[in-house]
């Protein structure tokens, strides 16, 4: 298969698949991606992660302020609903540490974080200290899918992707993407599922670059 074939098969952005339009510039939206992909930052089954923010969106707790108001035990509870047993702990105190001092900093406002941040570098510092669990493939994650409407976002791929691209032998994702015509995020996204469904579980796909 051709990778352009396979990234229209798998490359459905994250947030768009969840129904989150960050196209609208809200913060409400940003702020449900961000909650998402804190989610999928854990080495958990995707399909875990996807239900779990889901439980959360059907609960209407998807703000800063609804998040902190919640309070840890209808977090672990909500965790718990959505099959996100194994890391239900430790994820109750991260959102709770994280979107406190989301609201604290920035009046719960992820388009401030940005507005604060001068360049891509420090972009990628501010979200780390909003708590101590943010890290490298969190902030990735996130800034994927951010690339559409910040310009400051310019996220390292993640080692899912590093390893679909070093099997593919593409050394340089933009460059790739602009050169054949693709939606960079729209390849990204491709990546990870290339290395999640195929690459880490042994199974044949060959895709041509």
């Amino acid at each position: 298969m051709r990778l352009k074939d396979f990234v229209a098969v798998y490359g459905q952005p994250y947030s768009s698949m969840l129904g989150i339009n960050l196209k609208s510039h809200r913060n409400e939206d940003i702020v449900k991606w961000f909650l998402a992909a804190i989610l999928y930052s854990k080495p958990i089954r995707e399909s875990s992660a996807t239900r779990t923010y889901q439980c959360f969106e059907r609960h209407g707790i998807t703000t800063a302020r609804l998040i902190i108001a919640a309070g840890w035990d209808r977090l672990v509870s909500i965790l718990d609903e959505g099959g996100y047993t194994r890391y239900d702990f430790s994820t109750a105190d991260k959102l709770l540490e994280v979107f406190g001092n989301l609201e604290k900093l920035y009046g719960g406002k992820l388009n401030r974080l940005c507005e604060a941040s001068g360049n891509p570098a420090e972009l990628e510092a501010n979200l780390r200290k909003l708590g101590k669990g943010i890290g490298d493939t969190t902030v990735s994650i996130f800034l994927r899918d951010m690339t559409q409407i910040w310009t400051k976002a310019e996220p390292r791929p993640t080692p899912l992707v590093a390893m679909a691209l070093k099997r593919l032998r593409i050394t340089d994702l933009k460059r790739y993407a602009k050169k054949h015509q693709i939606d960079v995020v729209r390849l990204e996204t491709a990546l990870v599922r290339y290395s999640k469904i195929f690459l880490k579980k042994g199974k044949t796909m060959r895709i041509v670059p």
